[in-house]
């Protein structure tokens, strides 16, 4: 009985501390002033795998003549970092996106017009890119009944898959022909854009059974027709919705993958380069309710693994976020990004979080406030820079331990070095989930290296309100009377802002303030020449505003 009472004295008493503890870590808002306390130890000595270019990848949704004659935005041109551009639905799925003479016309499927995906390949080489072309979207003359849902593209299977293989090869062979075989296996190919989602294939009757059965047909015909013009050795995979819940499990595919009879070969398994995700929040300061980023990329490498496909890629094909304010008929985000300082924060969280799931890049929508190639730098311009900064450096080991901290924040770092010159670079962001939050981050990083000199020259390029334009915009705006109405979509997108803009007098409001925001979203690292404090270690305090990011450059 006393044994009892002692435990159930014991669980009371966890229960009163866990009610406490609870309403200490409550106390303050994320929209309080108050100030975090975090202590970041880095070890340049202690090092990982290399840090691929997180940034390399950009999607388009449709390419229409966007790549024809192409000229870079020359003072901030993002084809500096881009690698890969990928084609989304590029080979079919509606009239409009089919590659025929005559798409409605079904007495013939050897009609090929593959004229504006060859110049749009060939702009795109200009940039000294590579195309990442997503093929599968099936042509509507390939299928008895043509249905579309959400994106306005078609969701059935082809009746004949053995024309839709002719097709896909012949579009291949058409490229081969034009750039070279050699050149063209460097390139990176697709099969769908979020497979299992029933709003891009549904199969035959929409059971989730036909969906995965005829998405594993496809795939397997699709890759065959890749193969048989550019040979085994191609780069090619599939990109999953994973983020929510779909029609129909990955697991079936990854599974087909690695054991299953592929339907156009008879031979078991299939050729699979790199798994991808999709990963949207919802709006600023409402994440998703599905999976988190890592939680992604982790089921697609843990699933893959479980069938014994190791030393794929994994990456994220388009995401970020999806609405912000209401604009005139819409909430989303041209660009899946608002133009707000927390996007710098909100980003670098996204790199750090996809970099330890071992995930290779983060695709974006867009950086520039007109165009791929037109306009000033959005916030993300500048993190993507950064981060880009630090691509073929060795990972290095970073601890981050808080004295004072809130719930929904994340105070961290991702550090790395270059082992020829031993330059170190390390991204710290002070990241708080909401556009009104309002705590900074004294920071005291401690860095423990072999070839830090007694000299040392540091570069810290700050990103934050002060190379921001956005903010200056929505003050603008406030002041001239321009409303979210006369946006079609969210205002809180800064890219695209011409083509969101649906008032002619507000657009020449704007366009009269671009040059004054180009001054605006100037980014000027603060240099100096620092003296160790000990040998083989640095010391620095810091003091990071919210929902900024810092890069620090040591050498």
């Amino acid at each position: 009985m006393r044994n009892l009472r002692i435990i159930l004295a014991n669980i009371a008493l966890s229960i009163i501390c866990g009610i406490l503890l609870s309403a200490c870590q409550d106390t303050y808002d994320l929209d309080d002033n108050v100030t975090l306390h975090y202590s970041i130890d880095v070890d340049a000595t202690s090092r990982g795998k290399v840090i691929p270019n997180l940034v390399s990848n950009l999607n388009v949704w449709n390419m229409s003549s966007t790549f024809k004659s192409p000229s870079p935005n020359e003072e901030n041109n993002i084809f500096d970092f881009v690698e890969y551009i990928q084609l989304m639905t590029a080979t079919g799925g509606s009239p409009e996106r089919d590659l025929f003479l005559n798409p409605e016309d079904k007495s013939t499927y050897e009609d090929y017009k593959f004229d504006n995906l060859i110049e749009n390949c060939r702009g795109i080489l200009s940039l000294g890119c590579k195309p990442h072309i997503k093929l599968g979207n099936v042509p509507s003359k390939f299928t008895k009944e043509y249905k579309t849902a959400a994106f306005g593209v078609n969701v059935c299977a082809p009746e004949d898959y053995e024309a839709y293989y002719r097709y896909i090869k012949a579009i291949v062979q058409a490229l081969a022909d034009t750039f070279g075989k050699e050149e063209v296996k460097k390139w990176r190919w697709g099969v769908f854009t979020e497979y299992e989602n029933s709003d891009w294939f549904i199969g035959i009757d929409g059971t989730p059974e036909s969906a995965a059965d005829e998405f594993c047909k496809l795939y397997d015909w699709t890759v065959q027709a890749v193969i048989d013009v550019l040979g085994e050795d191609i780069y090619i995979g599939a990109h999953s919705m994973t983020v929510t819940e779909g029609l129909w499990d990955e697991e079936i595919f990854i599974r087909h993958l690695a054991t299953g009879k592929n339907h156009c070969t008879g031979k078991v398994g299939t050729r699979i380069s790199y798994l991808s995700t999709s990963f949207y929040d919802v709006e600023p300061g409402i994440p998703t309710s599905g999976k988190q980023l890592a939680e992604c990329i982790n089921f697609l490498k843990t699933t893959a693994e479980k069938y014994g496909l190791t030393n794929l890629n994994y990456g994220v094909d388009e995401g970020r976020m999806l609405y912000g304010e209401p604009g005139a008929t819409s909430r989303d985000l041209f660009s899946r990004t608002v133009g707000h300082t927390y996007m710098a924060a909100y980003d670098a969280r996204l790199y750090a979080h996809l970099l330890n799931a071992g995930g290779s890049y983060l695709s974006s929508w867009d950086y520039l406030s007109e165009s791929l190639f037109e306009g000033n730098p959005s916030i993300s311009y500048h993190v993507a820079k950064g981060v880009h900064a630090m691509t073929g450096m060795n990972r290095i080991q970073t601890d981050v331990k808080a004295s004072h901290s809130l719930l929904k924040t994340e105070v961290s770092a991702v550090a790395g070095v270059d082992v020829q010159s031993g330059k170190i670079s390390i991204m710290i962001y002070n990241f708080g989930n909401s556009l009104t939050y309002a705590s900074k981050a004294k920071v005291n990083l401690s860095i423990k290296t072999e070839s830090l000199k007694e000299d040392y020259n540091i570069s810290t390029y700050k990103v934050d309100n002060n190379c921001n334009w956005f903010d200056e915009w929505v003050d603008d705006r406030r002041n001239l009377g321009i409303e979210n109405t006369m946006f079609k979509q969210s205002p809180d997108d800064a890219c695209g802002i011409l083509h969101t803009l649906n008032n002619e007098w507000a657009k020449e409001q704007y366009r009269s303030l671009i040059s004054k925001y180009k001054i605006c979203s100037e980014l000027t690292p603060e240099t100096s020449t620092m003296q160790s404090c000990a040998p083989g270690t640095l010391t620095l305090d810091l003091t990071l505003p919210p929902n900024t990011v810092w890069f620090i450059h040591i050498e």
